[in-house]
């Protein structure tokens, strides 16, 4: 990858990242509540529904730059001619390694963000303060496999299904799409994957909240969905997916139509620069 294109997707994942994360915060506190153990209200309602604020705008960008930097490594790595079959095998395996370096980021800040929406009272520094006295380091990684198992099923369904609606589009009207179509098309691709994936982020959700020590913190993504399904049935698992499938939609909206307009606009930066 060639240097703009390099910065191109750093500063712009970056960008994309911080502005649908701050934006969407409340509906991601909501849904946070809704897939607490204790209850919606018992989590804190609709109160204090920027706490954890903090933790997600440190993270969001070199979380989103983590993940675009190498999305687009690996695409450049694993080039193919655009009409191959493989094309949607390309875009898959740059966002499962997308995903797993990203995660590496995100989920210490997201640990932290979770605690804080639960825990509306206790400030954010506190919580990471709390995390690293009690738990050290591994505290901060507490369902980073859940985390992991979440989000490379999401990107397998929401990038090639973006990518592929991109493409249609743009055949359909013989030019690449704008910035507000390759928006709309992440929009419906998000959401889609939002709602297939929303039992994984369930399980996700109750391992980051869970005690440190209890069998939940443990990590076992299967034996979380278990207990979820026998105590709660298929209401439990679909948690709070309207809330998600909403945020996610407008989300993807947010996040790849900023990503590929300032990827455009600097890449043209960068080749009009000397």
């Amino acid at each position: 990858m060639d240097r703009p294109g390099f910065m191109a997707a750093l500063v712009a994942g970056g960008v994309a990242g911080v502005s649908v994360d701050l934006i969407l915060f409340p509906l991601d506190t909501i849904k946070t509540r809704l897939q607490s153990p204790q209850g919606f209200n018992k989590a804190g309602g609709f109160r204090g529904i920027y706490a954890g604020v903090p933790s997600a705008a440190i993270g969001s960008f070199p979380n989103a730059a983590a993940f675009f930097v190498t999305y687009e490594y690996v695409k450049w790595f694993l080039h193919t001619d655009s009409s191959s079959y493989l094309t949607p095998m390309k875009h898959m395996l740059a966002a499962s390694a997308g995903e797993v370096v990203a995660c590496l980021i995100r989920v210490p800040s997201e640990v932290v963000k979770q605690r804080a929406q639960v825990s509306a009272s206790t400030r954010t520094f506190q919580i990471f303060s709390n995390i690293l006295y009690e738990e050290g380091i591994q505290g901060l990684y507490q369902g980073y496999k859940s985390t992991v198992l979440r989000e490379i099923p999401f990107s397998l369904v929401q990038f090639p299904l973006w990518e592929s609606l991109k493409a249609l589009w743009s055949w359909r009207q013989d030019h690449v799409v704008d910035s507000w179509q390759s928006a709309v098309c992440g929009a419906f691709a998000g959401g889609f994957a939002a709602a297939v994936t929303t039992p994984l982020d369930v399980a996700k959700t109750r391992i980051m909240l869970a005690k440190a020590g209890s069998s939940t913190a443990n990590g076992n993504v299967l034996s979380t969905l278990h207990g979820v399904w026998r105590s709660q049935g298929l209401a439990g698992l679909f948690a709070g997916v309207f809330p998600r499938i909403a945020a996610i939609s407008l989300g993807g909206f947010i996040f790849l139509g900023a990503y590929d307009r300032t990827h455009s606009l600097l890449l043209e930066v960068g080749i009009k620069s000397p």
